[in-house]
C-alpha cells in the first residue's frame, strides 16, 4: 500500500507563505499590543494617582493648602547640592499613599523624583512637572543612550507622556484646585482641533521643537483610548 505525504517542497512552500504572513501580521500585532498597554497603563496611573492625593488630603487637608511642589536641590553649609526639594513634599504628600517598588532621584538641575509601578512603568515628578512612561524600559533605554536622564522629545506621545500637579496655581484654570491631569497649558481654547494642531504643544506628525505635550489630553478626551486616527505610531 502507498503511503501519502508531503513532499519537500511542498514543506517549503508552506513554510515560506507561513513566514511571509508573520512577517507582514508581526509589526501590526506588536504596536496595537503595545498601545494596550499604553492605554491601560495611562488610566491606571489616572486613578492611582488622584485616589493617593484623596487620600492625603484625609491627613494633611485640602491640597491647595499643600505646601508647594518646589524644583531644585537643597543644599548644606558649603552650597553643595544634597537632597531634592521635592523629597520631602513626595515623602510627605504622596509615597504613603502609594504601591511603588523603588523610588530614586536623578541628579540634573530639576532634581526629579523616579516612582517605579509594580506593573513597569515609572513616574518623574518634579515642580509642577509630572512624566510617566508606561514602560520604565523605554526611559532606561534613553538614558542609557544618552549617558543620563535626557528625554528625546520626539518619543513624546508614544514612549512618554506628560502630567501636571498644581493646585494651587490660580494662573492655569486647568490646573487649580485639580489633581494629577495632562498637561494643559492656560491658553488652550478646550478643543481638540488645538489638542491636535497648536503650533508649539500640539500632538501632530510632524517634527517639533517642543514636546507633544498635548498627547495625553488627547488619549483621555477619548475615554483614555488610542484614537484611531492617533497621528504616532507606536
Amino acid at each position: 500500500m502507498k503511503k501519502k505525504a508531503f513532499t519537500l517542497a511542498e514543506v517549503l512552500i508552506t513554510l515560506g507563505v507561513i513566514g511571509v504572513v508573520a512577517a507582514l501580521t508581526m509589526p501590526a500585532l506588536v504596536a496595537n499590543h503595545r498601545k494596550k498597554v499604553v492605554e491601560v497603563r495611562l488610566a491606571k496611573f489616572y486613578t492611582t494617582m488622584n485616589q493617593a492625593i484623596q487620600r492625603a488630603e484625609a491627613d494633611y487637608g485640602d491640597r491647595t493648602t499643600w505646601d508647594v511642589l518646589e524644583q531644585g536641590f537643597n543644599q548644606d553649609e558649603e552650597g553643595n547640592n544634597t537632597t531634592p526639594k521635592s523629597v520631602e513634599w513626595f515623602n510627605r504628600y504622596l509615597r504613603p499613599y502609594l504601591n511603588l517598588t523603588k523610588v530614586e532621584y536623578d541628579g540634573n538641575s530639576t532634581g526629579k523624583i523616579a516612582a517605579y509601578f509594580p506593573d513597569g512603568s515609572v513616574v518623574f515628578i518634579s515642580f509642577e512637572s509630572i512624566i510617566f512612561y508606561p514602560q520604565a524600559k523605554d526611559y532606561e533605554k534613553e538614558e542609557k543612550e544618552s549617558g543620563g536622564f535626557s528625554r528625546n522629545q520626539k518619543t513624546c506621545g508614544t514612549k512618554y507622556f506628560t502630567f501636571m500637579f498644581s493646585p494651587w496655581s490660580e494662573s492655569n484654570k486647568y490646573a487649580y484646585k485639580k489633581g494629577v491631569e495632562p498637561y494643559l497649558s492656560r491658553t488652550w481654547d478646550g478643543t481638540e482641533e488645538m489638542l491636535r494642531n497648536d503650533s508649539a504643544l500640539g500632538c501632530k506628525k510632524e517634527d517639533v521643537s517642543n514636546e507633544r505635550a498635548y498627547c495625553t489630553a488627547l488619549i483621555q478626551m477619548n475615554g483614555w483610548k488610542i484614537p484611531k486616527d492617533y497621528p504616532l505610531r507606536f
